[in-house]
C-alpha cells in the first residue's frame, strides 16, 4: 500500500449485495464503478468546469484484481493523477478492502478533455488544477 499522501483522495464504499455475482464475490464490473465513483469525486475536488463546452471523456479503463471481496464488506478507494498531457490525464486508482485489510484491486483509467466532438488541449487553468491535486 502506498502512502496516504500519494493520494489525491479516498473515499469509502459499502459493498452491496447485489454487488456480488455468480460466484458469491463482487463482480468484476463493479470496480470499474468504484472507480468511476472516485473520478468524479476528483473532477469535483480540481472544481472541474461545467460550462458545456470542455468535457471529460473517459477513453480507456482497466483493472487488476487481487484478491476476492464479498459482502459485507466497506472498501476504501483512493485516486490519484498523473503528470497530465496536452488533452488528457491518466487517473491511477487503488481499492483496500477491510475485510482483507489490505489492497484488493488497482486501476488506471485515460479521460480525454472534447469540446465539439475532438480532443482539446487542457486550459492553463484547469492544468494548474489538476496539478495542485495530483496527490
Amino acid at each position: 500500500m502506498e502512502a496516504a499522501e500519494a493520494w489525491a483522495l479516498e473515499t469509502t464504499i459499502r459493498v452491496a449485495w447485489g454487488d456480488m455475482d455468480a460466484f458469491a464475490h463482487v463482480n468484476h464490473t463493479v470496480y470499474l464503478r468504484w472507480f468511476e465513483t472516485a473520478r468524479i469525486e476528483w473532477f469535483e475536488l480540481v472544481e472541474f468546469p461545467e460550462d458545456g463546452h470542455l468535457g471529460p471523456i473517459l477513453k480507456t479503463a482497466s483493472a487488476v484484481y487481487e484478491a476476492q471481496v464479498k459482502y459485507p464488506d466497506t472498501v476504501v478507494v483512493r485516486v490519484r493523477a498523473e503528470p497530465p498531457g496536452r488533452t488528457s490525464v491518466k487517473l491511477v486508482y487503488e481499492v483496500e478492502s477491510a475485510a482483507h485489510g489490505g489492497v484488493v484491486a488497482r486501476g488506471e483509467s485515460v479521460v480525454v478533455l472534447v469540446e465539439g466532438g475532438k480532443p482539446a488541449p487542457i486550459p492553463d487553468e484547469l492544468r494548474a488544477r489538476f496539478a495542485r491535486k495530483r496527490g
